[in-house]
């Protein structure tokens, strides 16, 4: 959802702002954000592949940045929802750590600066089908082993520090 209000109003939780506020944003700001791992009962990781800046082109978690004025209950809610189809609570899931991701591009792929997230992430342990998965942000999606994962080329470095660490 993106913004209708006028230039001088907040937005409302869950709403976007205008493509040239959010560049703004990006270039002076650091971006809050959720990234969910996604695990099956066996243990493999869902990931799939970026199809925007930065990161796009290769293998990462589902995740998305915190709105202005939405709580974390109200984003992770909505994240899933967005990004696995399936709404789910914050409490249905286990929180691994804050994570820094920063990235030489932006979203708009404008020339001169990068973006740089504060990354909350949260695990999850679901059965789903890559084949029914919103495919607004990614390509494809791949059920991954945490050693497939940390292995491939295809993998975003960020996406492998999650399973690192552990």
């Amino acid at each position: 959802m993106t913004r209708t209000t006028g230039p001088t109003a907040e937005p409302k939780p869950g709403e976007w702002i205008a493509p040239e506020d959010f560049a703004n944003v990006i270039r002076l700001t650091p971006l809050v954000a959720i990234d969910l791992v996604v695990r099956s009962p066996e243990g493999r990781v869902l990931v799939g592949r970026r199809l925007n800046a930065p990161a796009k082109g290769l293998l990462f978690v589902p995740g998305s940045r915190i709105s202005k004025n939405e709580t974390r209950a109200a984003a992770f809610k909505r994240i899933t929802r967005e990004e696995l189809g399936v709404e789910l609570s914050i409490e249905q899931a286990r929180f691994l750590g804050v994570y820094e991701h920063i990235y030489p591009t932006n979203r708009f792929e404008k020339p001169g600066f990068g973006t740089h997230y504060i990354v909350l992430a949260h695990e999850l342990s679901l059965v789903l089908d890559p084949l029914s998965l919103p495919t607004d942000q990614h390509a494809e999606y791949l059920w991954l082993t945490p050693d497939e994962l940390v292995r491939s080329n295809e993998v975003h470095d960020n996406t492998k520090a999650y399973f690192r660490a552990s």
